[in-house]
């Protein structure tokens, strides 16, 4: 059985604390609320298609929300989820890209190329042309479309842009990191461009304004615009709360008792974007939307622990297939909800919203067959039971293999070195290196040198390259029964064999120094033209087997530019 080190405090201290008990979910907090039967405002059905709006956080870890006991003041969040359906058997992805390309178009990252890593800034890749997005099929449906923050999507080319896949209007970021003032983003050393973007347009006169306030201010302003009679779906993706940890002074100041000063910061932007979103929430009462519109609220990805985030007591981080990096914070909140006021533990996974969010829209999924995801609704709205009964994490081929994985370990049908995570009913089954697979509980009380005091870690199983767990009854991962239950295993390998024949070859170019910022005015933003779109058509293969020929072009065109840009930098100084 696995041995667990526990450094500074002991494992009784932290039950002291509540930590590893179901307390840590205070029932003030998170129990059900008896919904009145004479409720008034349960519509039997829409009069009209409803407004939607759509709140992405990112980095937010599971624990740092007020109801799941966080330090952490989220008094809106706590308010809105009380007041609608909490979600806690809610999943997404362990990163940025994944988790948004597969709420944009419904379907797991193996049936889009993109489930390798993220979208990088210098990459020749973005979210495939051939996809019907969300937004397109709102649109089709009579819907306005707006997106407000962050794409990170791709936008090598000008077709790979929001505007181009479904939006009216875009206010945001295309890269996945900027800094929050001056909307800055470094793609390593000296690769450096300017990234918020109005339209199709550089937005260099919004630089100096919080990002967070930013995107509130442009979302009233839409709603402010528009008529409440006509129906418009608004995508508001936060930067909040990815690195930089950046956050106006007097946030901060309302943490001042914090130890931890990563902790302190992170907590502040958590809480300022709290308060955007209670600034978004009132202007939809303002202007006339409020009783016929839904909010869903959902984190992108689990929290970063090294820069203030917690995901406790579920285990891993982001980047991880551990709960703790793809089990999300994610809510519902509508007048239209026929059973508030409760907490639903129905499984659902982000390519759920695609059918979901469409159909509330009265809008036509025909067209789309093929979607991973499906329509939610009735389980949200009705407590009814849900459709889906599995989720296929990701199975990445591309990541490093596990130096202990074999076939003969995946009973000769999966080499278990390959990175791979699947729930099916009540069980999980991860292969291959699933990430850093470590306990952490909130860094609050101390300012040490990296924080680890109280870092609960396994110290055995570093040898194996498959796990099981039944996560019903261990949601926290701490019982790995493969050893016990290899039946389980292999019917779930079985599930991963059945996947992987489906998926399409991994997107995942070489980066191209024609990205740039220096050549596009400093500032990132397409560069491909037309002819470099059909040089590219290839992309979709592994770098290992592309021809040597188009190898050689790229290494003399990133030899041209490297040249060109030395004499630019000469030039300068």
């Amino acid at each position: 059985m696995a041995v667990y080190a526990l450094t500074g405090f002991s494992l009784v201290s932290l039950l002291s604390f509540g930590y590893l008990s179901w307390d840590w979910m205070k029932p003030s907090l998170v129990a059900d609320v008896a919904t009145d039967p004479m409720e008034k405002s349960l519509p039997p059905a829409f009069a009209r298609p409803p407004h939607i709006v759509f709140i992405l956080t990112d980095d937010q870890g599971y624990h740092d929300v007020g109801y799941h006991g966080s330090d952490i003041q989220t008094p809106t969040l706590d308010r809105l989820a009380a007041e609608g359906v909490k979600l806690e058997n809610y999943y997404i992805q362990p990163i940025c890209t994944p988790s948004r390309s597969q709420l944009i178009t419904g379907r797991y990252q193996i049936h889009t190329g993109l489930q390798h890593s993220i979208i990088r800034p210098r990459q020749p890749n973005c979210l495939p042309l051939d996809q019907v997005t969300l937004p397109q099929k709102l649109q089709e449906a009579g819907y306005s479309t707006h997106m407000v923050g962050k794409w990170h999507l791709g936008f090598y080319k000008k077709e790979c842009l929001p505007t181009r896949r479904g939006f009216d209007t875009f206010l945001g970021s295309l890269t996945g990191n900027v800094d929050y003032y001056t909307y800055d983003n470094c793609d390593g050393p000296g690769v450096c461009g300017y990234d918020l973007h109005e339209g199709e347009d550089v937005a260099w006169d919004q630089s100096g304004k919080y990002s967070t306030f930013l995107y509130a201010q442009r979302v009233n302003k839409i709603l402010a615009s528009h008529s409440p009679k006509e129906p418009i779906f608004i995508y508001v993706a936060f930067q909040a709360v990815h690195t930089p940890l950046q956050s106006p002074k007097e946030y901060i100041y309302r943490y001042r008792s914090m130890g931890n000063v990563a902790r302190r910061k992170y907590a502040a932007m958590v809480t300022c974007m709290d308060e955007a979103v209670k600034n978004i929430t009132w202007a939809l009462k303002k202007y006339g939307y409020y009783d016929n519109s839904v909010i869903v609220f959902s984190t992108d990805n689990g929290g970063q622990t090294f820069s203030g985030g917690s995901n406790w007591p579920l285990r891993g981080r982001k980047g991880t297939y551990w709960e703790g990096g793809v089990r999300g914070i994610g809510f519902v909140h509508s007048p239209l909800i026929k059973r508030k006021r409760r907490t639903s533990w129905a499984l659902v996974h982000i390519t759920d919203w695609y059918p979901t969010l469409v159909s509330l829209a009265r809008g036509n999924l025909s067209n789309v067959p093929g979607l991973d995801g499906y329509n939610v609704w009735p389980a949200i709205s009705e407590g009814k039971e849900s459709p889906r009964t599995e989720i296929l994490h990701n199975i990445d081929p591309l990541y490093n293999h596990a130096k202990y994985g074999s076939l003969e370990d995946g009973f000769g049908i999966w080499n278990t070195a390959v990175q791979a995570s699947i729930r099916v009913g009540e069980w999980k089954l991860l292969t291959g290196d699933p990430g850093y697979s470590d306990w952490i509980p909130p860094q609050t009380l101390t300012n040490f040198p990296g924080s680890w005091w109280n870092l609960e870690r396994l110290t055995d199983g570093l040898r194996k390259s498959v796990w099981l767990f039944n996560i019903t009854a261990d949601p926290y991962e701490r019982y790995d029964l493969s050893d016990q239950r290899p039946d389980v295993v292999r019917t779930l390998l079985m599930r991963l064999v059945h996947y992987n024949r489906t998926a399409i070859p991994v997107r995942y170019p070489a980066e191209n120094p024609r990205a740039h910022p220096d050549f596009n005015g400093g500032a990132w933003g397409p560069w491909a033209s037309e002819d470099d779109a059909e040089e590219w058509e290839g992309m979709g293969e592994p770098l290992k087997s592309r021809n040597k020929k188009k190898k050689c072009k790229i290494c003399k065109l990133r030899s041209f530019f490297r040249k060109l840009n030395t004499r630019l930098m000469s030039n300068r100084i």
